[in-house]
Parts: structure tokens; C-alpha cells; sequence
């Protein structure tokens, strides 16, 4: 599925099932919440935290799912081509960082 595929789908499962988007600062909000719940994920899984019986099933796929379908909500809603976005963004990256971490000492093995 590319980018553009997913933007269409999400704003067909809005305009089917989801009745109509929430407004931006709701989405902000739930966009907000949903990193936390990839970020409890991590914590527990890959740092020092322990999992409590409320975070069994919690799977990180799914929350990460979770916060791409807001961001697209949020793109969609605001006029965001996101091929065009991320692609302008790689390419500033690739302008701006063309060897700030191959230089970076902190990265070398």
C-alpha cells in the first residue's frame, strides 16, 4: 500500500465508519495519547519498567498502527499530501545531514 493508498483508505473508513473526522485539536489529543500507549510499550518492553496485568495483550504494531491512522486523519483533514511531505522532509535531511551522523563520534562502532 503506498502512502497515497493509505490517505484514501483511511478517508473512505471515515466517510463509511467513522461518520466524520474529529476536529483537529481532538485528534491532536487522541494523536498525543496514542503515542503514550507505543511509549508504555517501549518502556516496558525494552527499558527497566515491568509490565502490570493491564499492559498483557498490548502489542506494539498495533498501537504504532494506532498513530499513523491519526496522523493521517490529521493530514487528510488539513490538506496533507504525506508522499509529497515525507518526501520533501527525506530531502531536506539528506540536504541538511549529508554527513552530520557519519561524523558524529557518537555513532561510530
Amino acid at each position: 500500500m503506498t502512502i497515497a493508498e493509505a490517505q484514501q483508505l483511511v478517508d473512505d473508513w471515515i466517510k463509511t465508519t467513522g461518520v466524520r473526522y474529529f476536529n483537529e485539536l481532538t485528534n491532536m489529543a487522541m494523536l498525543t495519547e496514542e503515542v503514550g500507549e507505543v511509549a508504555r510499550i517501549i518502556a516496558r518492553q525494552y527499558g527497566e519498567q515491568s509490565f502490570k496485568p493491564s499492559d498483557q495483550g498490548k502489542n506494539l504494531g498495533d498501537e504504532l498502527a494506532d498513530v499513523l491512522f491519526v496522523v493521517i486523519c490529521l493530514a487528510n483533514q488539513t490538506g496533507v499530501d504525506l508522499t509529497d511531505a515525507l518526501q520533501k522532509n527525506l530531502d531536506k535531511k539528506t540536504s541538511r545531514d549529508a554527513t552530520r551522523h557519519r561524523d558524529n563520534e557518537k555513532l561510530k562502532s
